[in-house]
């Protein structure tokens, strides 16, 4: 149990340091004001909150037959949501921005997402007040972790009557450092093996079908420090200066509505499935941001506004048919489960290892 918990705990952490490394590069994008740094954050996240999404839907289960009556299984599994290459960039010009922010060339108009390239930073951004002048610029983030979004699952899994079993998935509120900041993970999930409820005394059906459904909610949360910039000063007396408010606010709830079909050959058991993928993304930029202005026009002099939660994102970013096959080895204490999945053109891997009776 000890190991498996370090093992839970270190795919969290890995899954922690994404985010922070998402929100690192959500930093930089709010220099563009509310409603311009709510589409670049939703443009330069999308690969992140997609992936995300069903990586959290995936690992529920690897065979279609249920525990038996109060026989468990706890497994601790690990997902790597491949990302194609379409959402690894997105044209700046495409997304909606306002006419205040505008590539500094423009010929250099893509800008990698979250999961682009990671060593090439976007196109240089410039900032304008509402008579055209110049009020600042900022360079739009390279990616963080290119190709591949992580996505962690601990769960225990309970027989019940009727061929049916229970999932519980629960990782509780742990503040990882001030760094990554705090995530939490809960989730439910049930399975009813529908073709043995036909099964006769004496003539068992030789596979098993059966119909399930979860659903996984993830929170995440970090305090921010994003302070005026250099020199920069209100720009009139109702503007706060107290920014020790800021955080970054997250939650996902994503659903899983799935068909599976497996056959058991001793110890190894195939399967097959093939369901529907929904996953809502909430993010929000709680607190007051200095931003950046020029509506008191004062030679060599820069003034910001302050605005309170300026960013709010609500997306369904998951929304579609998946597709699975994988494998379970069930030995007499241990079992190993490994699988594969197809949504959209996004591409998944799973794998871990469990016990149980």
């Amino acid at each position: 149990m000890k190991n498996k918990f370090l093992s839970a705990t270190a795919l969290f952490i890995l899954l922690s340091a994404a985010t922070v490394k998402a929100q690192g590069g959500f930093n930089i994008l709010i220099k563009s004001g509310p409603q311009d740094a709510t589409k670049l954050v939703d443009a330069y996240g999308l690969p992140f909150f997609k992936g995300l999404g069903m990586g959290m839907n995936s690992g529920w289960t690897n065979t279609a037959k249920t525990n038996g009556l109060l026989h468990f299984d706890l497994r601790i599994t690990g997902t790597a949501v491949f990302v194609p290459d379409a959402d690894k960039t997105f044209d700046v010009t495409k997304i909606g921005l306002s006419n205040n922010i505008r590539p500094d060339n423009a010929a250099n108009v893509i800008a990698p997402t979250f999961s682009g390239n990671t060593k090439i930073d976007g196109p240089l951004m410039n900032i304008y007040d509402d008579n055209g002048n110049k009020v600042s610029s900022f360079t739009l983030p390279k990616g963080q972790l290119s190709s591949v979004v992580p996505a962690p699952q601990l769960q225990l899994t309970v027989g019940l009557i009727q061929n049916t079993d229970v999932t519980v998935r629960a990782i509780p509120k742990v503040k990882i450092s001030d760094k990554i900041g705090s995530a939490s993970m809960l989730g439910f999930g049930i399975k009813h093996d529908i073709i043995q409820d036909f099964a006769g005394a004496g003539h068992p059906i030789p596979f098993d079908l059966a119909f399930a459904f979860s659903y996984n909610r993830l929170n995440y949360s970090k305090s921010l420090n994003v302070q005026p910039e250099d020199g920069a000063e209100p720009a009139n007396a109702q503007q706060s200066t107290d920014f020790s408010n800021q955080s970054i606010e997250g939650h996902m709830n994503s659903f899983l509505f799935e068909a599976i079909v497996s056959k058991q050959i001793l110890f190894f058991t195939p399967y097959i499935a093939a369901g529907y993928n929904t996953a809502k993304t909430d993010v929000s930029f709680v607190g007051n941001y200095p931003i950046t202005s020029n509506e008191v026009p004062v030679i060599n002099q820069k003034f910001y506004n302050t605005y309170k939660d300026p960013v709010k994102i609500n997306e369904r970013n998951v929304n579609a048919i998946s597709a699975e096959i994988g494998f379970q080895l069930k030995l007499p204490i241990f079992r190993f489960y490994a699988s594969y999945g197809i949504l959209d053109s996004y591409r998944m891997v799973n794998a871990g290892i469990g016990f149980g009776i």
